[in-house]
């Protein structure tokens, strides 16, 4: 890894300020597109947790249980539990599918597990480019300060 960072620097060194500007511009978009992805990671997992949670205790209460049934965030209505066995999964993009609650909360538990892989992969990629990032910032702050002193000599 510490020689791909020097000869990485070294490519950087024969770069000339525009170019270097142009790649540190590069590499800081970049990690901003790949925080904005991590947190996007995030969120969905909460979600998922949340989702996981709610089939755990739901399969715990008993059939003809009185319960509050939310319809948005904050809108709620009261219902009765009828099939705590079967649960409709949210599939993606409108799509439900009927499952067991083991199925429902193997599902859930699988999609936690991706999107904990998704996400330990990605932010190594975003370790990468901040380096990238922080090395260009580094050499082109050199090469100003060599052109200033040139200049004013």
């Amino acid at each position: 890894m510490a020689s791909s960072s020097s000869s990485a620097r070294g490519e950087m060194e024969k770069m000339g300020i525009d170019q270097l500007k142009a790649l540190k511009e590069q590499a800081d978009l970049e990690v901003n597109l790949l925080q904005d992805s991590l947190n996007n990671i995030r969120t969905a997992n909460a979600r998922l947790e949340s989702a996981a949670g709610a089939l755990n205790d739901l399969s715990l209460r008993p059939q003809g249980k009185k319960m509050l049934v939310p319809l948005t965030a904050s809108l709620y209505v009261p219902g009765t539990l009828d099939e705590a066995d079967k649960v409709l999964v949210d599939i993606g993009t409108g799509y439900f599918i009927e499952k067991t609650m083991d199925d429902g909360k193997d599902y859930c538990q699988r999609k936690i597990n991706l999107l904990k892989s998704n996400y330990e992969q990605l932010f190594e990629v975003l370790a990468k480019k901040k380096n990238v990032a922080d090395e260009a910032g580094m050499v082109l702050q050199s090469k100003v300060r060599q052109l200033q002193a040139a200049t004013s000599s």
